[in-house]
């Protein structure tokens, strides 16, 4: 009898220690970091770590209305960057980022943000055309129109995801088809290739981690 009770105690303390981890698990942060000094409430220094985050941004979306990064502040956001016209990776990496749209957009903290880096042809107009043959037809998620330089500088220098015209390209333009996730902080928590399913799977799993460091 004193086996079989020492059995099921360390079963559920195995179950509590597993439990334990799991709530505790925290996705890694992305790009440049740096120490700095501060002062908790009691007036004593420490040192704090400060990641880099995604700066102020104001780009048209989809129905020509003015957005900025305040549609995104205090949610959890998925963000790419694609052109409408795109026959390479770009109706692989959306096809796949529409299941994670399709888990999550019941969820008020979660959005979805394209940015196009087709700026002479992917106008608004074009954008809420492709928008609509997607099938997303609210405000949960993105489809975003900016100058050349505004969307190259975000992309390669904020969400480190490469970009660029090449007129050797097939469609003209060239670009990593990484998810990056992004946190209520405006950190990079995980990126993800929008062409695997199972990098779109691992999103899937990751944003409720994500998600749940803001609910402790």
């Amino acid at each position: 009898m004193n086996k079989i009770i020492s059995s099921i105690a360390i079963g559920m303390l195995s179950v509590t220690i597993l439990s334990s981890c799991q709530q505790e698990k925290k996705l890694p942060f992305y790009g440049e970091r740096y120490a700095e000094t501060i002062k908790d409430a009691a007036g004593v220094e420490k040192i704090d770590t400060v990641y880099q985050t995604i700066p102020n941004w104001a780009f048209l979306n989809q129905d020509s209305v003015l957005t900025t990064n305040k549609a995104t502040d205090g949610k959890v956001y998925v963000a790419d960057f694609f052109f409408t016209s795109c026959s390479t990776i770009c109706p692989t990496m959306h096809r796949n980022l529409m299941t994670v749209y399709n888990d999550f957009k019941t969820n008020p903290d979660v959005m979805f943000v394209s940015h196009t880096i087709d700026f002479k042809y992917d106008k608004p107009s074009v954008l809420k055309k492709y928008a609509q043959k997607l099938g997303v037809d609210n405000a949960k998620w993105q489809f975003l129109y900016g100058s050349k330089d505004s969307v190259y500088t975000l992309a390669e220098k904020n969400y480190l995801v490469a970009v660029g015209e090449d007129s050797t390209a097939k469609d003209g333009y060239i670009h990593q088809g990484y998810l990056v996730l992004i946190d209520k902080d405006r950190r990079i928590r995980g990126a993800y290739d929008g062409t695997k399913e199972d990098q779109v799977e691992q999103l899937k799993k990751d944003i409720p981690v994500l998600l749940a460091e803001y609910k402790k």
